[in-house]
């Protein structure tokens, strides 16, 4: 599931990183700085989990287009 996430430098993309860990049910994560995307695997969480938890960190986010 991709989003895009407002991310302005390696700290965003880290605190991204740190929570998709500690995440219990993620697969498979991605984050891009570059191109302020993150993809999560996952079979277990919703969307709505995942950015949920990805808002957590004070970044803005949303479930990019397909």
């Amino acid at each position: 599931m991709p989003y895009d996430v407002t991310m302005t430098c390696s700290g965003c993309s880290g605190a991204v990183t740190r929570v998709l860990n500690k995440l219990d049910g993620v697969k498979t994560f991605d984050v891009s700085l570059e191109n302020q995307k993150v993809i999560v695997e996952s079979d277990t969480l919703t969307e709505e989990q995942i950015l949920a938890t990805i808002q957590k960190t004070g970044k803005a986010a949303k479930v990019a287009a397909a």
